[in-house]
């Protein structure tokens, strides 16, 4: 009888030190896919409060052939204050990055771009012919497409 009992008591413990090796190994897999999931939603929360709309005319001659710039309107119907500076627009013009990108804030509200504020976006270096043209604007993740024909 004590010839059955002790391997049965060996194969108990072993399969209790492998069950808990599998539980520990789980439950860091679990805790890091929570970690990562908690980091994403925040990513996409600051992406969701981040919106924009070009609202210039596209028939009104928004580029300017004796500057070689565009000169854009864009609103901020977002729901956070966006620095009002070059460096927050991601600005493509015709497939080609610029980075010659200057912004102002044009209703007079400070030098924020506040929620439903609007900002002149003026991109230079440009030497455009005629034609139709894009010019893709993207902020923190959102993107507005404005056509023009020049």
């Amino acid at each position: 009888m004590a010839d059955v009992s002790v391997p049965s008591l060996i194969l108990f413990i072993a399969s209790i030190v492998i069950a808990a090796g599998v539980a520990g190994v789980l439950i860091d897999t679990v805790t890091g896919i929570s970690g990562a999931l908690d980091d994403r939603g925040a990513d996409v929360a600051e992406n969701i409060r981040t919106d924009i709309e070009v609202i210039s005319d596209s028939e009104s001659g928004v580029y300017d052939s004796d500057t070689n710039t565009i000169a854009l309107y864009v609103k901020n119907t977002g729901d956070r204050t966006l620095p009002a500076t070059g460096e927050t627009f991601d600005v493509i013009v015709d497939a080609q990055y610029r980075t010659n990108v200057s912004v102002s804030v044009a209703d007079g509200s400070g030098d924020d771009w506040t929620p439903h504020g609007v900002v002149e976006v003026t991109i230079g270096d440009l030497d455009l012919g005629s034609g139709d043209h894009r010019v893709t604007l993207t902020v923190d993740g959102d993107e507005e497409v404005f056509r023009f024909n020049r």
